[in-house]
């Protein structure tokens, strides 16, 4: 078994992916919230523009503590906006919200295995989870696009591509696991301003981990990510690669809990923060 076929691997059948409409960065973040709530699944990226949009993991209480340690000893990865109390599906983010039904797909995890993909998870909710709200590098996007930098798979109408990498994450208590990264091609002479604007948002992973060469993330091929679809690069285009929210997913498979349930990669809670909120000025 290789080192992400649990974490890759899809327990769904073959239910056609139903596609994010095409006038979807128009919507408010709770139209956004109402359709997913219908069944509504497919790739966040460019959803409700001007919105921050995050990551979900939720876990047993008695992971709690070490799950909100793993988020301060890795903030790159796993920068925490928001801790829910046990049992508790709302969020102070998005008023009105449910994290059982209100995200386009998830994924629920026994002790370390995927073995489901559902629409809506109020089947398997427990009154004992936590939930933890992570920053998502969605967000920063539009800064990219208004500072001029080409958002590749947006323009391909693609899932950003994600990877795990060999830089493992600083454990704390049971929870371990290799960092996760997404990837935006960049063109040479946008580079400074995607790493500037991006770097203003460090709620939502802020700057580049890496630029360039993927071997040195231990990436074999562009072409085939971990997450997400394979985007095309344009001949001059840099490989930049940001720290990813799927991280505690990687995280949920190296440390096995008994459950939990996340956010299917690429497919994100939107809440009714703006953008703005977390720019440093």
């Amino acid at each position: 078994m290789n080192r992400t076929e649990n974490l890759t691997s899809t327990v769904t059948d073959d239910r056609p992916l139903v596609l994010i409409d095409e006038h979807a960065h128009a919507w408010s973040p709770r139209t956004a919230r109402a359709r997913f709530r219908e069944g509504l699944c497919g790739p966040t990226a460019g959803v409700a523009a001007g919105y921050t949009q995050v990551n979900l993991i939720s876990l047993p209480a008695d992971w709690a503590y070490e799950m909100l340690l793993f988020g301060q000893r890795n903030p790159k990865p796993c920068p925490v906006l928001e801790v829910t109390d046990a049992g508790s599906w709302t969020s102070t983010l998005a008023e009105g919200a449910d994290l059982r039904t209100d995200l386009p797909r998830y994924r629920v995890w026994r002790d370390g295995e995927l073995v489901d993909e559902p629409t809506d998870v109020r089947g398997y909710w427990r009154e004992d989870l936590v939930s933890f709200l992570i920053g998502c590098s969605f967000t920063f996007e539009w800064a990219l696009a208004e500072a001029g930098v080409p958002i590749r798979h947006v323009e391909q109408g693609r899932n950003v591509p994600m990877y795990v990498t060999n830089r493992q994450c600083r454990p704390a208590g049971r929870l371990r696991g290799p960092m996760v990264v997404s990837m935006r091609p960049v063109p040479p002479e946008h580079l400074a301003a995607a790493i500037r604007e991006s770097s203003l948002l460090p709620a939502v992973h802020g700057g580049p981990v890496h630029c360039g060469d993927p071997s040195a993330l231990g990436i074999e091929d562009l072409g085939r990510p971990d997450f997400g679809d394979p985007v095309d690069l344009a001949p001059d285009d840099i490989p930049v690669f940001w720290a990813c929210g799927v991280t505690p997913q990687a995280a949920v498979t190296a440390s096995r809990p008994p459950f939990a349930i996340t956010h299917a990669p690429g497919q994100m809670f939107l809440t009714d923060a703006r953008d703005t909120r977390y720019r440093v000025l």
